[in-house]
């Protein structure tokens, strides 16, 4: 029960940080409350995002939502559509699309979401997430894991700060453009989790990433 009451206080809280542009009517996602999101249940439910049962505590609050889940065959098929579209998509922006079972793994190096040290992601990426929201919100039985990571330069809670407040910027972005909240998980790594050596500068800039990951909506 207290699992699901986290994962309602994490919609609340993702909703909570999205502002309207009074000029354009645009939706747009506070700074301000995008911090606070993360401290009234982003920062739980990201504790979620590491253990085991993270998958289930959301497909539960989905399927209890009305939201299909997939079975059979249907999981192998919806997967694939997922990705083709993806890859069309993204095809040209930099960001990686990888299959992996039935999982779909999206690599966003931080050089062209984020400036140094920040974790405003640039207006030159907002059309990029615009095309992964597209995807999200076309097949919606998917669960969305938002992963933040560093390299190995500075300290160690400067980096874990950094890659979560990166990764809840990714993911309020894409609530922001209609995708369910309660699909999300965030959770940063800081710098426990490099793809490449952090002895070079090209490595450092390949574990510089915000990564989102795509699962099945299962029973």
């Amino acid at each position: 029960m207290t699992k699901k009451i986290i994962a309602v206080l994490a919609a609340t809280a993702f909703l909570g940080a999205c502002t309207t542009d009074p000029y354009t009517g645009e939706q747009k996602v506070s700074n301000t409350a995008g911090g606070a999101a993360l401290g009234a249940g982003l920062g739980a439910l990201a504790g979620l995002a590491v253990g085991g049962s993270k998958n289930a505590q959301r497909n539960a609050v989905l399927i209890g939502a009305g939201v299909g889940a997939l079975a059979g065959g249907a999981v192998g098929a919806t997967m694939d559509r997922n990705e083709s579209e993806l890859r069309a998509q993204l095809q040209g922006t930099g960001v990686s699309v990888t299959r992996a079972g039935d999982q779909i793994i999206l690599n966003m190096p931080s050089d062209i979401t984020f400036g140094v040290d920040q974790s405003d992601i640039k207006p030159g990426f907002y059309q990029t997430l615009n095309s992964v929201a597209l995807v999200l919100k076309k097949y919606n039985q998917t669960l969305v894991d938002v992963f933040g990571h560093t390299d190995s330069t500075g300290g160690d809670q400067h980096n874990f700060d950094l890659s979560q407040r990166r990764a809840l910027s990714v993911a309020n972005y894409l609530n922001a453009q209609g995708v369910d909240s309660r699909r999300f998980a965030v959770t940063g790594f800081g710098k426990t989790r490099p793809i490449a050596s952090n002895d070079t500068a090209d490595g450092r800039a390949q574990n510089r990433r915000v990564e989102i990951q795509l699962s099945p909506l299962t029973r």
